[in-house]
């Protein structure tokens, strides 16, 4: 293993923390590098993510509470059905210089809980049987409705609405197989996975 990786993790909220900082940790082990992820939160919607994502950057750049500059930065906000470029687009515009050559923006499309359920196959294997979810649909809460389903259906005590399976989930995951089948998770999965191994 080589030296320390910090990758800072800014999330709109736990949906994405849950499922990211492990496929991080996975994309890191497989990449040969030692991840450390902080995981900074933020809450209220996509526009005050995006507030809070602009005095986060500034709290890093003054080294408030001896916060330092990551090697790489992790941005997940849901694309809400705008799609994966326009909430990409709209990340970008709120990065300062100093970190716009290590961001990467994670935008489910429409929202996180679909990525919970892009690889059926390890769905399958690690919380039971359900049917594919079919084409996008805007709908809020859609997605999160199918995922606390299909983990009360396989006899699970539903207590977090599916993203306690977050971990084992991203452990199983194909990501060749989940990015056919997602393409905001394709983007994603591609290029972490090409800028830690270039780290």
């Amino acid at each position: 293993m080589s030296s320390r990786l910090v990758i800072d993790l800014f999330v709109e909220d736990r949906g994405h923390e849950e499922l990211l900082r492990p496929l991080l940790e996975r994309i890191g082990r497989e990449q040969g590098k030692n991840i450390g992820v902080r995981v900074r939160q933020a809450r209220g919607g996509h526009g005050r993510v995006l507030e809070e994502l602009s005095l986060y950057q500034k709290s890093v750049l003054k080294g408030v509470s001896g916060m330092t500059l990551p090697d790489l930065l992790v941005v997940a906000i849901d694309a809400n059905c705008n799609s994966f470029q326009k909430t990409r687009a709209s990340i970008q515009e709120h990065l300062k210089d100093e970190f716009r050559d290590r961001t990467i923006c994670a935008c489910p499309d429409p929202h996180v809980e679909r990525w919970y359920l892009a690889d059926l196959t390890a769905f399958h294997q690690v919380v039971g049987k359900i049917s594919a979810p079919g084409k996008q649909k805007c709908q809020r809460n859609t997605y999160k409705g199918l995922l606390a389903d299909a983990v009360a259906k396989a006899g699970y005590p539903s207590l977090l609405g599916g993203i306690e399976f977050a971990r084992e989930l991203a452990e199983a995951m194909d990501f060749y197989r989940a990015g056919k089948e997602d393409s905001s998770l394709k983007h994603f999965l591609e290029e972490t996975v090409a800028r830690v191994k270039s780290a």
